[in-house]
């Protein structure tokens, strides 16, 4: 005996049809809705990371940014030094040289006094022996 795949309406067999056929269509549906609720998880999932990794780099780029700016003042900064410590130098050159001018002046000075002293008592006692 054939049977129809179409049963009356109202007796079992049309009846468990029908609950096989909605259990299926719903089956169908939960899948679409489960698969696009997937496709939509994973979407916003890598949105997220995206985020995530943005945020991450940008930080990671103001820190090397600042980095760079750091070093490059850094360098500035070294050269002035540099330029100071030559001109310290000459700064001590220079004194020293005025230091040792003044030492020459004031052993000229005292050399001159001494003659002096030695010129007034060569003089007296030539004016002693004239006088005796």
């Amino acid at each position: 005996m054939e049977r129809s795949h179409q049963a009356p309406a109202g007796s079992l067999e049309a009846s468990l049809l029908q609950m096989i056929n909605n259990h299926n269509h719903a089956s169908i549906e939960l899948r679409e809705q489960t698969e696009k609720a997937k496709k939509d998880a994973i979407r916003k999932s890598m949105r997220v990371s995206d985020l995530l990794v943005n945020a991450v780099n940008g930080g990671v780029q103001e820190v090397f940014i600042n980095e760079k700016r750091i070093e490059i003042e850094t360098r500035a900064l070294a050269a002035t030094i540099m330029r100071f410590a030559k001109q310290t130098d000459q700064w001590l050159t220079a004194s020293h040289a005025i230091n040792t001018a003044l030492k020459e002046i004031g052993d000229f000075e005292n050399w001159m006094k001494t003659m002096e002293l030695d010129c007034k008592s060569i003089s007296a006692a030539i004016c002693n022996i004239h006088q005796t």
